[in-house]
């Protein structure tokens, strides 16, 4: 089941969310490396992070799956975002410099496929941060957050399926060590529960991050790959075919 973007809005919007937003950004800036003047691209739902780690960028870019939906971003300005197909991004090859995936891989019909395009669309040097439910985690056992809808890895198969689609593992982190609970004393306690997690049970986070480097220099099979998708023009009026 995919994430819908009115629920990720809503989630987001909400006292958990944002608590849980302000979690993974503390894990992602462990891993952040800071790139003066680099072209950003968050694939999925990045919005909170975007906002954070953007404003350094040269450019930044919100690509949003078809299957998600879209949301214009940043709300004053041109916006920034595109609604895209994961396996068959808009962009040329070597055109960016770091992807940000979050709300993405896990949902993604075939996360080879999608590692492979953004590989190709990575600079020599680029680099591809992910954030994904843990599979050991409470969070992907509960469906009132978007972490617990699609497919949840562990830290072995995540970094099994960089390796194959031709990335280095170069850091890790976690984040969500408090549980996904509504309960008010809960979530005041959060900060003391985050700490306590990060160090006694790492292993229970609720997302794992991870940030790899594209790997160069190793033979690939050439293969023809043709596209899954049908595109069905919608806004077409029905019969206008015919009359032409």
């Amino acid at each position: 089941m995919n994430s819908d973007i009115v629920d990720l809005r809503s989630f987001y919007a909400s006292v958990l969310g944002r608590l849980a937003e302000q979690s993974i950004a503390a894990a992602l800036s462990a891993i952040w490396d800071k790139l003066p003047g680099e072209r950003l691209v968050g694939l999925g739902y990045t919005l909170p992070w975007l906002d954070r780690f953007g404003p350094d960028a040269e450019r930044v870019f919100a690509f949003m799956p078809a299957t998600q939906g879209a949301v214009k971003w940043p709300p004053a300005g041109p916006s920034g975002t595109a609604l895209v197909f994961d396996e068959e991004l808009p962009l040329v090859d070597s055109s960016v410099d770091r992807m940000l995936l979050v709300h993405s891989l896990e949902h993604a019909e075939s996360p080879r496929e999608t590692l492979k395009e953004i590989w190709r669309v990575l600079a020599p040097a680029g680099q591809v941060v992910i954030v994904v439910p843990n599979r050991r985690g409470i969070w992907a056992r509960f469906e009132h957050t978007p972490f617990g809808t699609g497919r949840p890895f562990s830290r072995t198969q995540l970094s099994d399926l960089l390796r194959e689609a031709n990335f280095t593992p170069a850091a890790w982190s976690d984040a969500l060590h408090f549980p996904p609970s509504l309960r008010r004393f809960v979530m005041r306690s959060h900060n003391l529960l985050e700490r306590s997690g990060r160090r006694f049970w790492p292993i229970f986070s609720g997302v794992i991050i991870v940030a790899a480097q594209k790997r160069l220099y190793q033979g690939l099979p050439v293969a023809q790959r043709a596209s899954r998708r049908v595109f069905v023009p919608v806004l077409t009026p029905q019969g206008a075919g015919r009359i032409a």
